[in-house]
């Protein structure tokens, strides 16, 4: 147990090795099933962190994710152009071009997008695929719920407000979720190399089983960040050993869990990164998300064919509901800007305030003695 002074929301001297390495991998279905993966490969992700399925989903189910997004495009686009904000449509390019374009005319378009939250179909068939939801059965058991936290990375070339730092993924959740297990499953929608901005991960970074102290926000951005010396002394790794590149080619993901550090590189190429992230935990644990919203019941080992019931969890936009979050301290003018290009959220009351930008200029000057304890 750490004896470290807690200082920041965020932290916590409770660790759980248990919930994340090798003791959490539970016994295997007797049975074997469409897409389950071999033994050594749920062994590397419960002894390293994540494991990389080279190749995994059917061309067509990916590409039907490829072609909600191009209709998100287009209604971005219309929505844009309707009220003045681009120039043009750009209806002349492609699926890894015209966001780049409307973009270049209306910088933020790709963060209007990223937090539409839009869950189109076949991004749900993709997220409760009975063959993923065999995989998510062999390393939490049969009872699975899908995480509310869900996100489509519009990557554009060359910008900020997409490429990720260094972090644990339950940095962002509230503190419950330092003692569930959560798997998430990274999907391109291309072939994921470095020029693109795939990701990287620090291999065994998780074995600690501990959050550890996270700052907010990374440059001109919403995201907190896990300084590099941090993660050699509060989790044990070793930056020139440790860091595994993980390029996926179109058709494959990479999994990892809610503890190992990673992040995503620029995107030093001329194409989109198009990206799904996708969680799942047991039910019966807390999502850790500030009691804004829950999960979705995807399967139970009484009811291993549950029909998914979407009503309840499309009714709620969580960006929305973490904006009113954190307006329910800091009041700002009623009203949703549909233009609007900054985000906020509860996560940035978890941690120390080191940078501030247009994301966090609602939290006002005060702002370092609201986040201590």
């Amino acid at each position: 147990m750490s004896t470290s002074t807690k200082k920041w929301p965020g932290d916590s001297v409770e660790t759980h090795p248990e919930v994340f390495d090798i003791k959490a991998k539970p016994p295997q279905p007797s049975e074997k099933k469409p897409g389950q993966l071999p033994e050594e490969m749920i062994r590397q992700f419960f002894e390293e962190g994540y494991v990389v399925v080279p190749s995994f989903f059917k061309k067509e189910e990916l590409d039907a994710c490829r072609d909600a997004i191009s209709e998100q495009v287009d209604d971005l686009a219309n929505m844009l152009y309707g009220g003045g904000k681009i120039k043009n449509l750009y209806k002349e390019h492609g699926l890894f071009e015209r966001l780049t374009h409307i973009e270049a005319d209306f910088p933020g378009a790709n963060i209007i997008l990223h937090k539409l939250g839009r869950l189109p179909q076949p991004f749900k068939d993709v997220w409760s695929n009975p063959r993923m939801l065999n995989v998510v059965e062999q390393m939490i058991g049969p009872d699975i719920a899908g995480h509310p936290v869900w996100n489509l990375r519009t990557k554009t070339p060359q910008n900020e407000a997409t490429t990720v730092p260094w972090h644990q993924d339950s940095a962002y959740l509230d503190n419950r979720s330092y003692e569930v297990l959560q798997v998430t499953a990274w999907i391109p929608l291309l072939d994921a190399k470095r020029e693109n901005g795939c990701m990287e991960v620090a291999a065994k970074g998780h074995l600690k089983g501990k959050v550890a102290t996270h700052n907010c926000c990374w440059g001109g951005t919403w995201y907190v960040m896990l300084e590099e010396d941090e993660m050699v002394k509060s989790l044990d790794v070793d930056m020139k050993k440790d860091i595994v590149l993980c390029e996926v080619p179109y058709g494959g993901m990479l999994l990892i869990n809610n503890m190992i550090p990673h992040r995503s590189l620029n995107n030093v190429s001329n194409d989109i990164r198009w990206s799904l992230d996708l969680r799942w935990q047991k039910p019966d644990k807390s999502v850790g998300f500030y009691d804004m919203k829950e999960g979705v019941l995807m399967r139970t080992k009484d009811k291993p064919n549950l029909k998914v019931d979407w009503s309840s969890f499309d009714a709620i936009e969580r960006h929305v509901e973490a904006k009113k979050r954190v307006e329910k301290d800091f009041p700002q003018e009623e009203g949703e800007d549909k233009f609007d290009t900054t985000i906020q959220g509860p996560w940035m009351k978890k941690w120390e305030m080191v940078h501030m930008n247009r994301h966090t200029a609602m939290l006002s000057d005060d702002v370092t003695s609201w986040h201590k304890n």
